[in-house]
């Protein structure tokens, strides 16, 4: 059996599907809908989403059978500065729980290496709540290693 494809999603359809996934990240999110408004308007700065789903539903097929579930999700996009140059920032990373242990994690986190080669970048850089001691044994075993310490401070 071979393992499901990743895929860029591109429309709305596609986006929508995964927002059960997504939620489980971003509890924040209230409803599809609003899913969609944020990513319409990241996307215009370059916010791209790959997932991986079980099935042709989640390739715009829209009449594929019940069982297509959306599995993985990755939220990303090219920036650059001075610190790092051209580098791929990974905003969202996330499995379903019920598909965890699947390697889904680790062949998102391959795509987006191979894809930040191909669009020029230097490194991969994303960040994690210092709470997720789980997250962070996932990011070492996927060749990436803690460099910083990111402060913030909300303004307003």
């Amino acid at each position: 059996m071979t393992a499901p494809a990743i895929r860029r999603l591109e429309s709305e359809a596609e986006v929508a599907a995964f927002f059960p996934v997504i939620r489980q990240l971003r509890p924040h999110l209230a409803s599809p809908a609003e899913w969609i408004e944020r990513w319409r308007r990241q996307a215009a700065e370059g916010y791209r989403l790959a997932g991986i789903g079980d099935g042709d539903r989640l390739a715009g097929i829209a009449d594929a059978g019940d069982g297509d579930r959306p599995l993985a999700l990755a939220g990303y996009r090219t920036c650059e500065n001075l610190v790092h140059g051209r580098f791929l920032y990974v905003d969202d990373l996330v499995t379903d729980e019920a598909a965890r242990g699947g390697g889904h994690g680790a062949r998102l986190m391959a795509w987006l290496k191979a894809e930040g080669q191909a669009l020029g970048c230097a490194r991969l850089v994303l960040d994690t709540p210092l709470a997720n001691v789980l997250g962070h044994r996932f990011y070492y075993r996927q060749g990436l290693l803690g460099a910083a310490l990111r402060f913030g401070a909300p303004l307003g």
